[in-house]
């Protein structure tokens, strides 16, 4: 990596937090953009050359306004990493319309909204790279996830078109699909038992493979890919779904 600058969404989480400290490990100067300005101040305080940024990435006049600060300050944005989530699940007649809509807003639209704010800044420029963490759900059936799958294959297509069209301008756009991670959002659907081990195991009543590599992703794991398809070794790479899952989505 460079010391371009890079913005990550969803910074204060379990994946966008691994992938600020990875950036910055590497002397890249990292935006730290999330909804959450207490979590995002004690990342910045715990990580150096990180800068905070607190927005709420499902308006796109707030994303505007950061984006523009952040290439006043920091410097022109190299890279984007478009971790910014969260899941609600319930059978699919269970959702309501704010579990539906407010899913898509942040998995969705704010993917929508913050690479098209900074594929502007990169087009001048020629030059960029753009990466959306998405779900292995977004090509594989998971039971109560209807609205958390649909909208990150909604940022997975998003992600695929934005690259063929910015490609013929030097910039690169690809995916990275995690599966389950052990991340707070993971844990957080655990409910007594032994959910690790089916997590790991899988459940035969949800339909729900195991994986195959035996153990959970660590988000250091997800980072890890994520800082490949940034960096220039991965440089005649774009349009691309990369699955970090162990196995779990069996090659789909």
């Amino acid at each position: 990596m460079t010391s371009a600058t890079a913005v990550v969404t969803g910074a204060a989480g379990g994946i966008g937090a691994a992938v600020v400290r990875a950036l910055a490990a590497g002397g890249t100067p990292v935006a730290a953009l999330d909804l959450n300005p207490a979590a995002l101040k004690e990342l910045t305080e715990e990580v150096e050359g990180v800068r905070a940024y607190p927005v709420d990435v499902s308006v796109s006049a707030e994303v505007d306004q950061v984006i523009e600060q952040v290439e006043r300050e920091l410097g022109a944005v190299a890279y984007l990493v478009n971790a910014a989530g969260i899941l609600r699940t319930a059978a699919s007649t269970d959702l309501t319309d704010e579990d539906w809509s407010s899913t898509f807003a942040v998995n969705a639209t704010g993917v929508f909204n913050v690479s098209r704010a900074v594929a502007r800044a990169m087009l001048p420029r020629r030059s960029g790279v753009i990466v959306t963490v998405a779900s292995n759900a977004a090509s594989v059936p998971r039971w109560h996830m209807a609205a958390y799958s649909a909208s990150k294959a909604a940022a997975t297509s998003f992600t695929k078109v934005l690259g063929l069209e910015l490609a013929r301008h030097g910039i690169r756009c690809n995916v990275v699909a995690p599966g389950s991670t052990d991340t707070p959002m993971l844990t957080a659907l655990w409910s007594g038992g032994d959910a690790l081990r089916a997590s790991i195991e899988g459940t035969a009543d949800t339909f729900r493979v195991g994986i195959p590599l035996g153990r959970l992703a660590r988000p250091e794991d997800v980072a890890d890919a994520v800082l490949f398809l940034l960096s220039d070794r991965a440089s005649h790479i774009t349009l691309q779904d990369l699955i970090v899952d162990g196995g779990a989505s069996l090659g789909t």
